[in-house]
């Protein structure tokens, strides 16, 4: 099958002017400037096919913004291939942005001073997009977002997380192929991301809407992403399954145990005291050294708890690790 992105050997590098502080140096650089080069991407490929929903995680400054930026037509590269829907973006920009959608969680896309609904019936004449289907989408949108009421009221008075989702319906009306979301969750409560990830993870299935990721939110990618690509000082670190990053690296596990009674002291070989609070022990296990069986028959004959509970770590320490281990930290 014909990937819907095809990106190889992508790279993007910024000239910068350097000077020294005072108004002598400013006159100085007029005839004397000096260059300096930032290589954002050093020759990124990767493909994506149609359905699939990605993840495309790393640290600020990795290269994230740059890689979207090229693929939804805003940025010029340096050099490389972008195809994307049989596009090359900043080429083919008119045709192109009919059938993407994007959201960016930092920049405004709603007009300010209107109620969100309309610039939901903006959009439906800016797209053409025929009234037996505008009305019916717009209408299991807004109910699944729970947006029928908040939409009638202006922008200004909405909350960051009703943006975030009036954001989305304006993104997803037109029925894009590929959707670009930045920092989808961001300003939502839990119970609006859970909402909110539901939402485009049927979208996802119902549709084969292309979605490709970027948070710095890691529940948002273990809820919504089956495959991740890191990407880190320009380069890819890792492209694949998100269940293939734990087995890798899972190493360790860690248990919570819970007290009635002040916390007893503890020790025990493999295992380090992350946290020790009045009532409440947190432990990790490393289990290469200690099988985590083990580790739980020992509290059971030893201690006596009101709970317990062991858990993987979190997704985000996962990531760090394999940020340090690339940098050859």
């Amino acid at each position: 099958m014909k990937p819907i992105i095809n990106i190889q050997d992508l790279k993007k590098t910024y000239i910068t002017h350097h000077r020294e502080p005072g108004i002598l140096n400013a006159i100085k650089s007029l005839f004397n400037r000096k260059h300096q080069l930032k290589h954002a991407l050093k020759g990124v490929s990767f493909q994506i096919q149609k359905g699939e929903l990605v993840g495309l995680i790393g640290p600020n400054g990795a290269g994230k913004s740059t890689t979207i930026k090229a693929l939804s037509g805003v940025l010029y590269p340096t050099s490389g291939l972008v195809n994307v829907l049989n596009y090359t973006p900043w080429k083919d920009r008119i045709h192109y942005v009919k059938e993407i959608g994007v959201v960016f969680g930092q920049k405004e896309q709603l007009w300010w001073d209107l109620p969100a609904i309309d610039t939901f019936h903006l959009n439906k004449d800016l797209f053409n997009i025929p009234e037996k289907e505008f009305t019916p989408r717009l209408k299991m949108m807004l109910k699944l977002l729970d947006l029928e009421e908040v939409s009638k009221n202006p922008v200004r008075d909405l909350s960051l997380g009703e943006r975030m989702k009036c954001k989305l319906v304006a993104a997803l009306l037109h029925n894009p192929q590929l959707v670009f979301l930045d920092e989808p969750s961001i300003g939502l409560d839990v119970i609006a991301k859970d909402i909110m990830r539901d939402f485009i993870i049927k979208v996802n299935k119902k549709e084969k809407t292309t979605f490709i990721v970027t948070t710095h939110d890691m529940q948002d990618i273990e809820r919504l992403c089956k495959r991740v690509i890191i990407i880190n000082h320009g380069t890819i670190v890792y492209d694949g399954s998100l269940q293939a990053i734990k087995k890798s690296y899972l190493q360790t596990k860690i248990i919570h145990v819970k007290f009635e009674e002040p916390a007893p002291p503890f020790k025990f070989k493999g295992c380090r005291l992350r946290t020790k609070d009045t009532y409440e022990l947190i432990i990790e296990v490393d289990t290469k050294q200690q099988p985590i069986n083990k580790v739980v028959q020992h509290i059971l004959s030893k201690y006596t708890f009101a709970d317990m509970e062991i858990q993987d770590p979190p997704i985000e320490e996962i990531i760090q690790k394999i940020y340090k281990e690339k940098k050859g930290e």
